[in-house]
């Protein structure tokens, strides 16, 4: 089994890539600059089951999927966990547009362009899957305090994507949904947050194992739970 992990030089990512290779399953990790990626450059030392890859998500426009220089194995999984904060504290009268393009760009576009990418390259007879890391800031039901305009409205759209994705790609049988990780310690999540990236990757990793073709276009926590758009 191979799996396509991108933001995978730390936090939630490196764990990913981390739990899936001590599954034994093979991993091509992605991240912008592989010379700042001490810890993932490190583990290919440990797994020749471990490809690694630089992909910059804010320029995708030239980008060929034979730039990738990809393992030869067809892609049963894809999780797109590489994600872009922008300015914390944003509130009304302090919009600043060109984070937010950034923001859009990193969240939203490139997940769906990558995607578009990597098509020929999944394994549609297999049991494939394509997963987008989101937030339950995204969730319209859920927001009660207002404000992070940049990032609600990134995942807000990513979900939307997702969705359309979904029916899109019902009739080759792939698997899309979108999946909030819970309040990670990490440096988006910061030092108040309420879990570690092991739980929240160990329960994401179960999630995604039991996916059925009727979740396909669901927004579920990291444990299975279904999260109100």
């Amino acid at each position: 089994m191979h799996v396509f992990i991108t933001g995978a030089n730390r936090g939630i990512g490196l764990t990913f890539v981390k739990q899936y290779l001590n599954l034994g399953w093979r991993v091509t990790a992605c991240c912008r600059d592989l010379e700042t990626a001490n810890e993932l450059v490190a583990l290919t030392a440990r797994y020749e089951s471990l490809t690694t890859v630089e992909i910059d998500l804010e320029n995708l426009d030239e980008l060929q999927v034979n730039d990738l220089a990809l393992p030869t194995d067809l892609i049963d999984l894809v999780i797109h966990n590489a994600g872009y904060y922008g300015p914390k504290k944003v509130r009304f009268e302090n919009i600043d547009l060109s984070e937010w393009r950034k923001v859009l760009e990193v969240n939203t576009l490139a997940p769906l362009l990558l995607s578009e990418l990597l098509y020929p390259k999944l394994n549609i007879t297999g049991n494939c899957a394509l997963v987008f890391i989101s937030s339950k800031v995204g969730s319209m039901a859920d927001n009660t305090s207002g404000g992070g305009y940049y990032y609600r409205s990134s995942k807000a759209a990513l979900n939307s994507v997702v969705k359309s994705l979904a029916i899109d790609l019902t009739s080759v049988g792939v698997k899309c949904v979108a999946l909030h990780p819970g309040w990670v310690l990490t440096d988006m999540g910061g030092p108040h947050a309420l879990i570690s990236t092991d739980t929240s990757v160990a329960g994401m990793i179960s999630v995604i194992g039991s996916l059925t073709q009727q979740q396909s276009g669901a927004f579920l926590d990291f444990q299975g739970k279904s999260i109100p758009w």
